[in-house]
């Protein structure tokens, strides 16, 4: 119950901050900035890595939590518990943002800016680099120690800087789906339900590859 209660948590702290920046961004008329947006996607994440990964691995994301499985540094068991806590902490925050924001109209959720198909191949693109550098960095299935966080983190501040006015750079479905169901928004949730965790699963046999040729080298 203690990792499944640091995901709910890691992942209600994330969706807070980095979509309460979007929303206070709009609501300031750009005080934040873009630039500031993707800083605290980034720094978020890198702290509550540091915070929570030796606990239950700061995954926050479903398609981490799959992607782990799928490479068989995760149980089985224990997938269902974690996507049900980080979807869980997703809507709660975006619940709170609600109360808190209730004439925004988006709470930060992700919406293509051009085609559905355009954001689609963009967000799996975005999940596969991100998965290839956690399943590099990480100490099995937990993303901890100093170097993941820094790395992880960079990649989410990056991805969202140069993505995220296209396609919302989300390369998490939870995060996506909380703002877009409690918005109402919900028109092409699929694009982030579905090309998420497909970019992410994607890694595993590339990191596979790449492992095992530097093995064999060795």
């Amino acid at each position: 119950m203690r990792k499944y209660l640091a995901e709910f948590l890691g992942t209600f702290i994330m969706v807070f901050c980095g979509t309460g920046a979007m929303i206070i961004d709009q609501q300031t008329g750009g005080a934040v900035t873009h630039v500031g947006v993707a800083v605290t996607w980034g720094l978020v994440v890198m702290s509550l890595i540091y915070a929570l990964g030796n606990v239950s691995g700061a995954h926050m994301n479903p398609a981490v939590s799959i992607a782990f499985t799928v490479a068989k540094r995760f149980p089985v068991r224990e997938l269902l518990p974690y996507i049900i806590s980080q979807f869980g902490g997703a809507i709660m925050a975006s619940l709170v943002l609600r109360f808190l924001f209730p004439g925004n109209e988006l709470l930060g959720a992700t919406l293509p800016a051009g085609t559905a198909m355009q954001s689609f191949i963009l967000e799996a693109l975005l999940t596969f680099f991100l998965m290839l550098v956690i399943i590099h960095v990480a100490t099995g299935s937990k993303e901890q120690g100093i170097m993941a966080g820094l790395a992880i983190g960079s990649v989410v501040l990056l991805e969202a800087m140069f993505a995220g006015p296209i396609c919302g750079a989300s390369m998490n479905p939870a995060r996506s789906f909380a703002p877009a169901l409690v918005s109402g928004h919900l028109e092409n949730i699929w694009v982030y339900l579905l090309a998420t965790p497909l970019g992410a699963v994607t890694a595993i046999p590339v990191w596979k590859y790449l492992t095992s040729e530097t093995s064999n080298r060795s």
